[in-house]
């Protein structure tokens, strides 16, 4: 349990097991960080692709892939990927993160049903920036409208981000609300305590910081299932651990810390788990 909060905790041998089973299996061990997870050897759903010129991004040529589940059917469920610095839309999916098959790997074990969409962000931190870029408000008012067409549910959508995503999510999570986003799930996410020295490629100075910041917003995701993961060797570890104490008595986000860092091997080891979250609140 983490602090007088009664957050759920996810003890790290439990969510371990979870994982281990779904994806079917282990590389080697990173030592002293846990075992790396290995992408299940499943065939993947159909994943379809394009590129838009982006207003909200400055007029940005911007790529985006949606990965749909084995048996789709028509209009399921969308989970949209956020991802990290330095990262882009293929991030998810194929052989680095390998979403699409974690997806096709739950579809089997579970049932539930939804699609998967990444779009590139750039290194904005998806809040608005100085120079007038804001990838937050292109996935909310280009992304959905966009793919809104493609058999996809747009009106009510889940939100799931790695590292600078993993704050992106936590954030769009919040100015949507309840009734617009049915599940949240932050992992490694890129957070700085109040006070601190943030990334000066997502916030310009502390006045910015202090402007978007994730702290003292956790209301803004009541009536949201919120899951936060984070390595118990991730830099971003102290920084989630005060974030998710901050959350109300009333809410209730599950928190994992379990072996790991900030690298692949940990973010596939958890995929199953969090996406069986997802699928539990979001699929069909």
């Amino acid at each position: 349990m983490i602090g007088r909060r009664g957050l759920l905790s996810v003890g790290a041998g439990v969510a371990v097991a979870g994982a281990a089973g779904a994806a079917g299996g282990w590389a080697a061990l990173h030592e002293g960080h846990g075992p790396a997870g290995r992408i299940p050897d499943v065939d993947p759903g159909e994943r379809v692709g394009g590129t838009f010129a982006s207003a909200r991004r400055g007029g940005r040529q911007t790529s985006w892939s949606l990965a749909y589940p084995p048996g789709a059917g028509d209009r399921v469920p969308l989970l949209v990927f956020l991802h990290g610095l330095h990262q882009d839309h293929r991030t998810a999916f194929g052989r680095w993160l390998g979403l699409d098959r974690f997806l096709a790997a739950e579809v089997a074990r579970s049932g539930h049903r939804f699609a998967i969409a990444s779009v590139d962000a750039g290194t904005s931190y998806y809040h608005p920036r100085p120079d007038g870029e804001d990838a937050g408000a292109m996935v909310l008012d280009e992304l959905l409208p966009l793919l809104a067409g493609r058999g996809v549910r747009t009106h009510r959508i889940g939100l799931m981000g790695l590292s600078m995503g993993g704050y992106g999510a936590l954030r769009l999570g919040g100015i949507l609300g309840a009734r617009r986003c049915a599940v949240v799930v932050a992992e490694s996410p890129a957070l700085w305590t109040p006070g601190t020295t943030p990334s000066s490629f997502g916030f310009r100075d502390a006045v910015e910081y202090a402007r978007f910041t994730v702290f003292g917003h956790q209301r803004d995701l009541a009536g949201v299932p919120v899951r936060l993961d984070c390595g118990t060797d991730d830099p971003f570890q102290g920084a989630t651990t005060a974030y998710a104490a901050g959350f109300p008595s009333s809410q209730h986000p599950v928190v994992g810390f379990q072996p790991g860092a900030h690298e692949l091997g940990y973010w596939r080891r958890m995929a199953p788990a969090q996406l069986a979250f997802v699928g539990r609140h979001l699929g069909v």
